[in-house]
């Protein structure tokens, strides 16, 4: 191949515009290293190029040096070792740009450095990483402590890669469709080099993990597993992400990664491992050249061309008529020419060097393209193996999409009984916002006077500023005036002393003339003409000394009144920048009063909003309340520092005005969230809290009050106000959840007590309703005992049901452990797994306690004390608390576990006792209001109308409390969800079915 024709080709290939770089050019310097057997073409052009000053130009750079290291001649990377240290500088200056292409020119320049130095350690490795299993064995060499570092240096090949490929995705803005343009296609052309490169480091890292952990102890590769992990997660969204760009689609088929890591602890998973295969369409792997003619079809064409032309070179030596006529020697004189000879034969010579070069770039081309038949090829099969895989994969799935249908069908019932109550919330939610809204409205109303305040500050700030113009003119103007008197000053002086210089002339040409008329008078008889010609030259210079005079006068008059407008501009000066200082004195004044009043008009309307009914559906958290104590507190000192920069130097108030505006709206933050955390606690608490939010609102204005004035601003002080942020902090630290206290040591055996103590809670209870039930029957008689009889035997029952779900959550747990833990202990599984394990404490824990609750409300109704509706809300608890616990049991299961079967037929017992014990409480109530004897036979008509109207005003008491305590139960709830999420560690498990567990209630 012609080297200006490969130069040509890497000049179009690296240019400066925004771009893909096109296939043609990129695959011609392939060629032409494999032509040279080297890359020296390549890096003499390159080292021509503004790679320093050029993003787009190093980028472009950067995609075709990629390609040279996979597909190129092996002598690439030798012929590119020398400029590696100039790569890692231009890495280093390219990365102190933070936009655009700086930061991508500075992470691929890094991975390039990265791939020469892995393949120069590992030159077993080929640039396009194509090796088979046999080949990477030879290249562990059968030392497993070669195969722990090259592991690590896949991982860091690897993390190279990943890191490219996400600041490229970031780097676009990937709500647009920016894989159809042209810059997005500059950016993501080079990803499909990295798609390859990731494909086969993902499949060697596999099978190596896989070897060490045969070799290993599992505790030694505990790191190499987290790793792992990590990268996986990585590669597996990138590879999604990539495949659903358009740009891929046409030129390359991304391979998905399976849903689920490797198992490595489990050496017959490496059978399940199947190698990701990147396929490029050969349709598509060109999309910009033009139309080429297959390798053959060429060889075929440069042979016949070549046959051809050794014809015609014949003829044009020995002439076309010599075999018919061979002894014609008219024409022969000039053909055995041996000069005309020997030049035939050199320029035949070169054009079958120049043959030979096209053969040799012809074989170089086909032994590619056999190379890539090749990798396509065991690509294809891969994919047919992946492709079977998937399809058992489908009828697996088919099946347990059928058991699934089947529950499903169980549930839609229950679901449509939800979806009624669901009009009812959402009326409710249109009540909430109405009132959002008007919260909001407020907020705006804010936020405009505080805009409006700015809007002042600003234009106080442009008035200043407007003075501070004035004086740097005036000043100026001075400057100006007294250059003029100096210049002035100057050419008075240069007139008089040219003034002087006439005038010494002058005298001493009258000396001259006073001799020569002294010499002349003895003629003056003869010269009357001469002497009086004299004289009017004497006249006229007399004048001209008189008019010299009267210039040098009037120069000094003008000198005295520039003296005197000066001083007056002196003057105006300092009366103008006096007015500046006493009008921005006055502005700033103004701006800190109007500042502070804004600030406490903030405060004021959050102490007023503290008690009053809007707030009643904004429940809070202690954490959000601890979290804006914490910004108060960092604010105060901002204001601290804004008012001693102020008293050092009171020219700029801004800074204290905005530190002023900011505390005030933490200050009213920080009071509607503790009003909102008292909704979420109980009574006493609360009322503590309410109290400190109070006093901690009224030691915030009187601070905001000394701060507003400037004759106070110096005695201003914070003390009290951080005493109140304090109690409010403590407050708030007694009333954070505690679940996150316990050390992760402490959980296994909490696990085994908090089930052994809810088992013990249930069989308390259950001798508990036995003896109540002996009391019952000693004590009461006809409907009361048939009612304690039927009430008692449906909780008896509950409770039995209840140790069943007990026995088969305990059975499922423990297959849990069995099954996850692997060489670990039951207590590094329970403290690997702390979320889950706090899920099942706080289940474990609801249970026994809905259990103890239920008990005491039944022994208050048999007392006549308590109410059966009491006695249902428990049942409804129990049945709550179980779903929780059969939910966080079966979250790790395997969903073909016969326990994890048993655990659901359980709770399935625990729903039909607690719809038993409820059907039963209301049976009985009905039975006991019936038996109760409504007699108004004895009452006039003005009693029986005041009752009524009594009994009217009770009912809309009631209506409208029960309509509070719902709205106050909903948002109870929704906290307790998101209290249990952080606190229990629900949130890393999202498989929990919390609808299963409300229509278990329902």
């Amino acid at each position: 191949m012609d080297v200006s024709k490969m130069t040509v080709s890497i000049n179009k290939a690296i240019n400066t515009q925004e771009v893909a770089v096109k296939e043609k050019h990129a695959r011609t310097c392939i060629l032409g290293t494999h032509h040279e057997k080297g890359a020296q073409t390549f890096w003499s052009v390159v080292n021509r190029l503004p790679l320093s000053s050029n993003a787009v130009l190093c980028w472009k750079f950067c995609h075709v040096f990629h390609k040279l290291l996979r597909d190129g001649h092996p002598n690439v990377l030798k012929d590119s070792l020398r400029y590696k240290n100039e790569l890692s500088d231009m890495s280093r200056m390219w990365g102190h740009l933070s936009e655009g292409y700086g930061q991508l020119c500075s992470i691929y320049l890094r991975l390039l450095r990265t791939k020469m130095e892995y393949h120069i350690k590992n030159p077993r490795f080929p640039g396009n990483l194509q090796m088979s299993d046999r080949q990477l064995d030879d290249a562990g060499e059968s030392d497993v402590n070669n195969f722990f570092q090259l592991t690590v240096e896949m991982f860091d090949y690897l993390e190279c890669e990943l890191n490219l490929f996400q600041t490229v995705f970031s780097s676009l803005d990937m709500s647009r469709s920016v894989s159809v343009t042209a810059a997005g296609q500059c950016r993501l052309a080079p990803l499909i080099q990295v798609i390859l490169d990731c494909s086969h480091l993902y499949d060697y890292t596999v099978k190596l993990l896989f070897k060490l952990h045969s070799c290993l102890p599992a505790d030694t590769l505990q790191g190499h597993r987290d790793r792992f992990l990590e990268q996986f997660k990585k590669l597996k969204d990138l590879f999604y992400r990539s495949s659903n760009l358009q740009y891929f689609k046409r030129l390359i088929q991304i391979p998905q990664l399976p849903e689920n890591p490797p198992n490595f602890l489990r050496a017959s998973a490496l059978s399940e491992h199947i190698s990701p295969v990147v396929v490029i369409p050969a349709e598509a792997s060109s999309p910009d050249s033009e139309p080429v003619l297959e390798k053959d079809d060429l060889m075929e064409m440069d042979a016949t061309s070549q046959q051809n032309f050794s014809d015609n070179k014949f003829d044009d030596i020995f002439g076309s008529s010599f075999s018919s006529d061979p002894f014609n020697f008219n024409n022969q004189n000039g053909m055995r020419s041996r000069e005309k000879k020997d030049t035939l034969i050199d320029h035949l010579y070169r054009e079958i060097n120049g043959l030979k070069k096209e053969l040799e770039n012809l074989k170089a081309e086909k032994h590619l393209a056999f190379l890539q038949l090749k990798g396509r090829i065991s690509e294809l099969e891969a994919e047919l193996a992946e492709q079977q895989h998937l399809r058992q994969q489908a009828v697996d799935e088919s099946e347990f999409l059928r058991a699934e249908l089947e529950e499903l069908n169980k549930r839609r019932e229950d679901t449509e009984k939800a979806q009624r109550s669901l009009t009812e919330i959402e009326k409710k939610a249109q009540t909430n916002e109405q009132r959002y809204s008007k919260l909001k409205e407020k907020y705006s109303e804010l936020v405009q006077n505080h805009a409006d305040l700015l809007r002042k500050n600003a234009e106080v700030a442009k008035q200043v500023t407007v003075m501070r113009q004035a004086q740097a003119d005036l000043q100026r103007e001075k400057k100006e005036l007294e250059e003029t008197f100096h210049r002035s000053n100057e050419q008075a002086q240069r007139k008089t002393q040219e003034q002087t210089e006439v005038l010494e002339t002058l005298k001493q040409e009258l000396s001259i003339s006073k001799h020569e008329f002294q010499a002349l008078q003895g003629t003056l008889e003869t010269s009357a003409q001469s002497e009086a010609k004299w004289n009017t030259q004497v006249e006229g210079l007399e004048r001209e000394r008189a008019s010299l005079a009267k210039i040098a006068s009037e120069r000094f008059e003008e000198i005295s009144s520039l003296r005197n407008r000066l001083e007056r501009t002196q003057s105006e000066l300092t009366s103008a920048q006096e007015s500046v200082r006493q009008i921005a004195k006055d502005q700033r004044k103004l701006f800190l009063l109007e500042s502070g009043q804004e600030a406490e008009k903030m405060v004021r309307d959050a102490l007023s909003q503290l008690e009053e009914p809007v707030l009643i559906g904004c429940a809070g958290s202690a954490d959000h309340l601890l979290f804006k104590t914490s910004s108060v507190s960092k604010c105060i000192d901002q204001v601290e520092e804004a008012q001693n920069q102020y008293l050092n130097s009171s020219n700029d108030v801004s800074g204290l005005a905005r530190s002023m505006t900011l505390l005030a709206h933490l200050v009213s933050d920080t009071i509607l969230q503790g009003s909102a955390t008292c909704l979420t606690t109980s009574l006493e608490p609360a009322e503590t809290l309410t109290d400190a939010c109070k006093e901690y609102g009224r030691e915030a204005l009187l601070y905001l009050s000394t701060l507003k004035e400037e004759d106070c601003l110096e005695n201003a002080d914070s003390t009290a106000m951080r005493s109140c942020l304090s109690k409010i902090t403590a407050i708030g630290e007694a009333l954070r959840p505690r679940g996150l206290d316990i050390r992760q040591e402490e959980l296994g055996d909490l696990v085994d007590k908090e089930m052994a103590a809810t088992s013990a809670a249930i069989e308390t209870a259950t001798a508990r309703i036995e003896e109540m039930l002996n009391k019952s029957r000693a004590g009461d008689t006809g409907a009361k005992l048939e009612v304690n009889e039927r009430i008692l035997g449906s909780c008896t029952s509950l409770m039995q049901a209840i140790q069943i779900l007990i026995v088969a959550s305990k059975d499922l747990q423990r297959e849990i452990v069995e099954s996850g833990r692997g060489a670990a202990s039951p207590k590094e599984f329970y403290a690997k797994n702390s979320r889950w394990t706090e899920g099942l404490i706080s289940a474990s824990k609801a249970v026994g306690w809905g259990a103890t609750v239920m008990v005491d409300a039944a022994d208050l109704v048999f007392q006549g004390k308590g109410k059966f509706e009491e006695l249902m809300v428990c049942s409804h608890e129990i049945a709550a608390s179980t779903a929780q616990l059969v939910a966080a049991s079966k979250v790790k299961a395997d969903k073909d576990s016969t326990n994890l079967a048993q655990l659901k037929q359980a709770s399935r017992g625990v729903n039909q006792a607690t719809a038993q014990v409820v059907a039963s409480t209301m049976a009985g109530k009905s039975q006991i209001e019936e038996t109760e004897n409504m007699d108004f036979t004895s009452l006039t008509l003005t009693q029986i109308k005041r009752q009524e109207m009594d009994s009217q005003v009770k009912v809309l008491e009631l209506e409208n409390q029960l309509e509070k305590e719902r709205q106050k139960l909903g948002y109870l709830r929704k906290k307790h969800y998101e209290l249990a999420g952080v606190a229990e560690g629900w949130e890393d498990e999202p498989v929990v079915s919390l609808p299963e567990a409300t229509s278990e209630k329902d």
